[in-house]
């Protein structure tokens, strides 16, 4: 069977299989209680009081604004805080995920989110940054002085996680990390200029999550090898960085595809959405801090074989990492 043949039998099942999801009533949420001491210490808020502004600047390279997050008191005690650029998923807005990009703020980092809903490119993920450190080098910017331009981050979720691997890609090493939250089988931006190619990763740090019931979208594991139809599977990405470049990947139990939207229930969020925001906050902060803050207590989560993410936990199946 050729390769064109396996692609198109593919693409003709997840059409099948994509056609009910197009509208519902979202579902309860149960309560997440992190099962380590690491995930439990950044699944809280942190210490920083945040503010927040839609609308903060004009405009990338479609003429979507900027929205940002940010701790309020601003370089308090001399930190010069991170940067973390955010990419939207389809037809999403960063409001949609306000209360995960709060959260990070909590924790003293600066997120930039794109108001672009096509963000896969990561051209405009990566814009993002080089618009703030515009606004920041205004001497009358209250953000002037107060960032730190060697530690960026891109986080995304749905295409804003291509978009977020894209933009790391192609940032020549100044974005230091990403975590793409639920990325799409390659089929679905096979039409598109946004699917990232893993292989090609020489530099920075990657931290792959997906939920257990997002089947379609971002599945963990693919039936044929990713060397004939290319990475339909989290698994298949995760194999495809290079083993010189830090990376990790694990799978929420239960977690649906939208499941990052909204707050810790299914209120917020677009269907389908089944556990809320919950298990998303502990361990990605914490790799943010690790890799942005230099936070050893999180850093030591990460540590392969010993490290408390890779410990037996209720909530994350396939916990495998190397070169943290």
């Amino acid at each position: 069977m050729t390769r064109s043949l396996v692609v198109i039998r593919v693409l003709a099942v997840v059409a099948l299989v994509l056609l009910p999801f197009t509208a519902g009533a979202t579902a309860s949420a149960e309560a997440y209680f992190p099962a380590g001491v690491v995930e439990a210490t950044y699944a809280r808020p942190g210490p920083w009081v945040v503010s927040t502004q839609k609308g903060f600047g004009c405009c990338d390279s479609t003429g979507a604004a900027y929205d940002i997050w940010y701790p309020a008191e601003l370089g308090s005690g001399g930190v010069r805080h991170p940067i973390i650029t955010w990419g939207d998923g389809t037809n999403a807005r960063p409001s949609r995920y306000d209360y995960l990009l709060r959260h990070l703020a909590s924790w003293g980092f600066v997120v930039i989110a794109t108001e672009n809903t096509q963000a896969g490119s990561g051209v405009d993920i990566a814009g993002a940054v080089d618009f703030l450190l515009a606004r920041a080098a205004d001497p009358a910017s209250p953000f002037h002085g107060r960032l730190d331009p060697d530690s960026i981050g891109a986080v995304g979720h749905s295409q804003g996680a291509t978009g977020a691997l894209n933009a790391m890609l192609r940032s020549g090493g100044r974005i230091g990390t990403a975590v793409p939250i639920e990325p799409p089988i390659q089929l679905l931006c096979a039409t598109g200029s946004w699917c990232p190619e893993t292989r090609s990763l020489t530099s920075g740090s990657v931290f792959l999550v997906n939920g257990s019931q997002d089947g379609i979208i971002s599945p963990s594991e693919q039936a044929l090898p990713a060397q004939l139809i290319g990475p339909q599977s989290v698994r298949a990405y995760y194999d495809g960085i290079p083993a010189t470049v830090p990376k990790v990947w694990g799978t929420l139990v239960g977690a649906n595809h939208n499941d990052v939207q909204g707050g810790p229930d299914c209120s917020a969020a677009s269907w389908p959405c089944t556990s809320g925001v919950d298990g998303y906050l502990g361990y990605p902060t914490a790799w943010l801090a690790a890799r942005l803050l230099g936070r050893q207590d999180a850093q030591r989560a990460f540590v392969p074989g010993s490290g408390e993410f890779f410990a037996p936990n209720p909530h994350w199946s396939n916990q495998i990492g190397s070169g943290t």
